[in-house]
């Protein structure tokens, strides 16, 4: 095999991710405006909540840190919880109310959601029940319920109030939730930076 070579896994991966990236640069509007929302939300004092499974969790993980910290430029410190990263309360909650029965997610939006808040979930498939149920506890709560998911239709896309859905595998589906998390960051690093502006000059 030549060093150009490209062994047939790569490529059948790399194909089926073109065809997702592609589904999601045609989502850009949609991300444009999520992120705006969001800015302006966070900036109110509205606080995001996000939750995933797996390494769905660790991109819900990234993102608030993002927010907490920042992206590329510097803003202030936006009020955004992992809801998977809070683990004393998640296996308490799992070991009292059962993991399946209550919804692992589901107590903890109960507890922090509020109107205008901004609850993002990610799932792979969007077959997650946890997430599911946390969707309409956030609906319930009067927040703003995203979702990044999988092929659509799905259960978590049908619970929320906008849903992001792609083509391709789980894996590739994933690696493009981490590119709409930084295009999400880079949004709200935009729209803050021209919210700030905006406020000195007034």
């Amino acid at each position: 095999m030549s060093a150009t070579t490209v062994p047939d896994v790569a490529r059948g991966h790399l194909d089926i991710l073109d065809e997702t990236l592609g589904a999601l640069r045609l989502q850009a509007a949609r991300l444009t405006r999520w992120g705006h929302v969001l800015a302006e939300r966070l900036s109110e004092g509205n606080r995001l909540l996000a939750a995933g499974n797996g390494g769905s969790a660790a991109e819900a993980q990234q993102f608030t840190a993002e927010l907490l910290g920042r992206y590329h430029d510097d803003h202030p410190p936006f009020s955004a919880i992992a809801l998977q990263a809070e683990t004393s309360s998640l296996t308490a909650v799992g070991d009292e109310y059962e993991y399946d029965h209550a919804g692992i997610f589901a107590r903890q939006v109960r507890a922090h959601a509020r109107p205008r808040d901004v609850l993002l979930l990610i799932s792979a498939t969007g077959r997650s029940r946890n997430l599911t149920r946390a969707a309409q506890e956030g609906v319930h709560a009067g927040a703003n319920v995203w979702a990044l998911t999988g092929p659509g239709p799905n259960p978590l896309a049908n619970a929320v109030e906008d849903a992001l859905c792609l083509p391709g595998t789980a894996a590739t589906v994933q690696e493009a939730h981490l590119v709409a998390v930084h295009i999400l960051c880079a949004t709200v690093d935009s729209a803050s930076s021209t919210s700030d502006t905006e406020r000195r000059a007034s």
